[in-house]
Formats: C-alpha cells, structure tokens, sequence
C-alpha cells in the first residue's frame, strides 16, 4: 500500500466494461477469442502530465504521471482485479501471515522475480524499499532538509533523510528476519494491522537496491551492493544510510532518456526506449522477462499534452489510439462525435476537494493572530463556508454527470458501505452544505480579520480548475476575503512549500481500499499532509484504525476522525471527477478500475487488432 497520488486534473479513470482477469494473462498463450493480437504493434496513448522520475514512492516523486509507467515496468507482489480484490502475482512472490501474535508476514520472492540486468530481486530490495519509505531510520527533519521545490537537499555526515513517510510502512520497526537465500523477509508488527496484506505489496518493487549501492557506496558487484544495503540497515550505519538516501531521493529522477542505463533497470516486461522531454516516452517489450505478466502490445508510446481538446483532436487523427482528456461537457460531445472510437464515461476514484496551510504565516495560521488559534479557526471556517460547492459541481460537472454530487467524506467515496454513515457523524452538512456568505462575513468580523489575504494555487493550464478558482473567487471576494489567483504550472512540485500558498485546489487518487491509505493526509506527520494539520486526537484514531479489523467498527472510527478534520477546519471536499476514456475500437482490453493504475492496470491483456 501506498499513499494517495497526486493527480494533475484531467479525468484519471472511468468505470467501464469489467474482465474477469482475476491472475495475469501470458498475453503470447492467449487463447481467447481473436488470439493475441498483433505482436509488434504499438498503442499510443495521450496523457497530461509527462513523466519525471522511476521513484514514485518519494515525497516529490508521488504523482500518478510517474505511477502509471513505473507499474508497466516494475512487477509487484499484489495487484487489484476489476472488482478491487487483491491478487497475487505469483511469478514475482507471494505474501502470508504466518502469526498473530506477533503479526509476522512473511514474502516470498519468486525465481522469475528478476531485474532487467539479469540480477534476481532479493531481501535488499525489498528492505530498502521499507526501510526508505518508512522513515524509521532519518535522522533528521525531511522538511527541514527541503528546498523551496520539496527535494530533499543532498545531506553530508550522518544526516539520514529519506524523502518519504508512509505511515503504513512506518509501522513496521524491526529489521526483518531474512532466509539464507534471501528470498524469504519476514516483518514483525508491534501491534496488530488491518492492512497488513497490501504493505509493500503494490504498483512496484521499489528501487534495485544493487544499483543504488552503486551510485551511493560505489559498488558495481551486484550481490556486495545487496550486502552493502543490508548491512547498512541493520546496523543502523548513517554513514552509509545518508549516501544511500541521497541516491533513493534524487538519483531516480529524470525529464528525457538517460545516458545512464542503470537508471533504467526495471522488473517488468517494459522498459523505456525513448524520452524526449516533454513530448513523448516510448516503453518497449523486453526479451528477457520470465514473469508471469507478458503483454501482447510490443510498444507502448505515451504522448504528453495538457490540452484536452489537443488530446481529441489527436485520437480523431488517428495520432493516438487512446485518451482519458479532461472531463467536460464539449470534450465528451467531441469524442462521441468520432467514428471508430468507443467511449466510457463515469466516475471515478480522484476527488477534488481544497486544503488549507496552518502553519505559514498566512490566514489560517493561528501565528498571524498572535497565537491565538481560535482566531485562526474562525477564518478557516469562514473561508470554508464561501465555498460555493453546490454551484461547482452544477456548473462544472453535472452537465458531464446528472447524478453528480457534492462529496461530503474525506476518506470514503459516494457509494461506498460506510458513506452515509461516516457523513452522518462528521458534521459536515451541518456546518458547510450549504454556502453561506453572511455567517463567513460575520466569522471574519468575530476574528477581527479584515479582508484577509488568500492564495489558492492550482493548476494553472487545467481549464476546468480555472473554473472552478473563478467560482471559488467570486464567492471568497463576496464573504470579505482577497482571493488571489495562485495558478502555477509545477503547482505538485511546489505543494511542499507552503510559503506559496495558503489554500491548494487538486486532486487526490487512490491507490488501494485499505481502510488507513488516508492516514498520511491527515497524521500530524503524514506525507500528504503539506498543510501542517496537527491533532493528537486524529493520530491516536488512526493508531486505533489501524488496529481495528471490524468494518463497523471501523467506519465508526472513520467518522469520529472526519468530525475532528471538519470541526477543525481542516479544508473541505467538492466532488469525484468524472472521467471520460475514449479508444480506437481495433484495441481491446481496455478496462479502468477505480484505484490506481486506474487505465493501465491490466496492460498485459491490450490486443490491437
């Protein structure tokens, strides 16, 4: 499991026609009807946001741009089927719980599990991928190591930082117990875990820790740079473990194709071929993968472009073979109107909502007042109750979605067993259902807040979160706020530096159905928690939750931490985006779900005919 991902605002996914691929296909053995298609062929795809590093499990590297092609080139212990039940991959290994008390889960690594450079994946791989994103073994503050872009800065001594801190991960605190062959790691809990089989479990392996040994301890023999990270992390040697995280922070990072081929060693049956910075990257079936998820596609090229309508006009060109554009009421009248192609429209599993900075020096941060966190508070909550949220979702998505409907739960989704439940609890209707200017205007005065400054940042070249700003604006402007236009085209480089910002306007994706994948939003130290929201009482609740294995009891605790984050002021939710996916009917298998890798989560089953 991992954290939420950022998503850069066109429409991620859609609920569409289900397969019942409940294992991956060896797509050369298919035997369904019309075969396996054409095996050279290449599908091209239009996405929105390009591509820049093969580390999507950092802080700055959490972004579905990333995700989405790192789950093509790496494999993973587990994965979702349509329905969003975990599978086993079992070329790549398997997970099991083998006590209770302790929680003890063992993985098995399987033989076929290899990297690209002929090295087997093994224990060190895997215990730095715990190790890194947990952030048990930093040594110091992450955010206090940051640039103004949120990369950690290269650390010098004994300074252990690694930019990340999944709590999930984070809850595991021994170093495991490893097989003479290092393909079995065996974690131990402390306490007991929900979510325990999806931990370090899904999109990919983490990053070849052979290779990380050889850009930060310069070993170039695989097997003595396996060693090298294991040892380092055993004995705790911050020496070692500080070059080895400046590695793991940066060194993954790139905007074209490397000239170093190290950088592009992958455990899946893709690797990438080509990059041309901002334009395209073109991942090529490889030759050498024994794993259990070969794909009949040799080619998968991934063009980049932000416009939604460019994205359309490209499909009816016949440039590309398959888009997922910003979701609005022309785009989607433009798609139907293209011979050949199919259409899947829906919701799906990204949400919009706003968050606001507590702690920057800005409205909202209880220092402005002289302290006083009450005063604090009251602006929050007056900002929060301009929202014009019904008007947003009328405007902007119900012409896309009738049904459509104000979100009113940070952690579930519309639909979901829960919803109602945890809505009914939190307080929110009560206190934001509907937009109200005259109680925002008279908490401003209680506050002695005379038109206090806000600056929302957004995705500055998404036409529908241009509307949605203007909305947002237009009624800020009305209750006695200045609103001011924070639009900025690296807006998810720069959500970890809130000295440019006091109110942030995305989208979060999930990336699993684990019952704390919210944890880090919310956690006083969560790594999606760019805010700075603090609460102990929040923190215990998840401690608690992630304990707890009775779904009601469950969604009982869900509530109660959604009242704290509404009484509070935390920010407020909007909407689930529509989604809109449009393809070439000669290719087949096109199937999203409602989790990330959303679209591309069964690559292994696309035929083109």
């Amino acid at each position: 499991m991992k954290k939420h991902l950022l998503t850069a605002g066109a429409g991620v996914l859609a609920t569409a026609m289900l397969l019942s691929a409940c294992s991956p296909n060896n797509g050369a053995d298919s035997s369904d009807e019309g075969g396996s298609g054409n095996q050279d062929a290449e599908v091209k795809v239009m996405w929105n946001q390009p591509f820049f590093s093969m580390n999507n499990e950092s802080n700055t590297g959490n972004a579905t741009a990333n995700s989405n092609l790192v789950y093509m080139m790496n494999d993973s212990f587990k994965y979702y089927d349509p329905d969003l039940k975990l599978q086993e991959n079992e070329g790549f290994g398997k997970i099991e719980k083998v006590s209770d008390d302790p929680l003890k889960v063992k993985y098995t690594i399987g033989d076929k599990a290899k990297w690209s450079d002929g090295t087997p994946y093994s224990a060190a791989d895997l215990v730095l991928a715990w190790g890194a994103r947990s952030g048990n073994f930093n040594t110091k503050d992450a955010d206090k190591a940051s640039d103004d872009e949120g990369n950690v800065k290269k650390q010098k001594g004994e300074n252990v930082v690694f930019n990340a801190a999944d709590p999930q991960v984070a809850r595991i605190k021994d170093f495991p117990e490893i097989s003479s062959d290092n393909k079995e790691v065996t974690f131990s809990y402390p306490k007991p875990f929900a979510d325990w089989e999806a931990n370090l479990a899904l999109t990919d392996g983490g990053l070849p820790a052979h290779i990380v040994a050889k850009k930060a301890l310069g070993t170039d023999d695989a097997q003595k740079g396996n060693d090298a990270v294991l040892k380092a992390f055993k004995d705790k040697d911050n020496k070692s473990l500080t070059k080895i995280a400046n590695t793991w922070n940066t060194g993954f990072d790139f905007t074209k194709l490397p000239s170093d081929k190290d950088l592009l060693v992958t455990t899946g049956p893709y690797e990438m071929t080509e990059y041309k910075e901002n334009q395209y990257v073109t991942l090529t079936r490889r030759d050498n993968y024994e794993g259990d998820r070969k794909p009949n596609i040799k080619k998968v090229t991934v063009r980049y472009n932000e416009d939604p309508t460019a994205a359309v006009q490209a499909l009816q060109n016949g440039e590309v073979d398959a888009i997922q554009p910003q979701a609005t009421a022309d785009i989607l009248k433009q798609v139907q109107g293209i011979d050949g192609v199919k259409t899947d429209t829906g919701d799906d599993a990204t949400y919009e909502h706003v968050d606001l900075a507590m702690a920057n020096g800005g409205p909202f941060d209880p220092k402005t007042y002289g302290g006083d966190a009450a005063k604090a508070k009251k602006v929050r909550q007056a900002f929060l109750k301009a929202m014009p949220r019904e008007k947003i979702v009328n405007d902007i998505i119900k012409p896309l979605n009738d049904s459509a409907k104000v979100r009113n739960s940070f952690i579930q989704v519309p639909g979901s067993p829960s919803y109602d439940q945890i809505v009914k609890e939190n307080g929110i209707e009560q206190m934001y259902g509907q937009q109200d200017l005259e109680g925002a205007k008279k908490l401003l005065q209680e506050a002695s807040a005379s038109k206090p400054k806000v600056r929302v940042m957004y995705a500055k070249d998404n036409a529908r979160r241009q509307q949605e700003f203007q909305l947002i604006k237009e009624a800020g402007d009305q209750a006695g706020f200045e609103v001011v236009d924070g639009g900025d085209a690296q807006w998810s480089e720069h959500l970890p530096d809130t000295s440019r910002y006091d109110a942030s306007l995305f989208g979060w994706q999930s990336t699993s159905t684990t019952v704390t994948e919210s944890e880090a939003n919310f956690t006083s130290t969560g790594q999606n928690n760019f805010g700075k929201y603090s609460n102990k009482d929040v923190d215990k609740l998840y401690d608690q939750l992630g304990q707890e294995l009775d779904t009601g009891k469950q969604a009982e605790l869900e509530g109660q931490i959604e009242k704290h984050l509404v009484d509070d002021a935390f920010g407020i939710t909007l909407f689930q985006f529509p989604s809109i996916t449009s393809y070439r009917e000669q290719l087949s298998g096109i199937d999203n779900i409602t989790v990330a890798p959303t679209l591309f989560w069964n690559y292994y089953e696309w035929k083109m005919q």
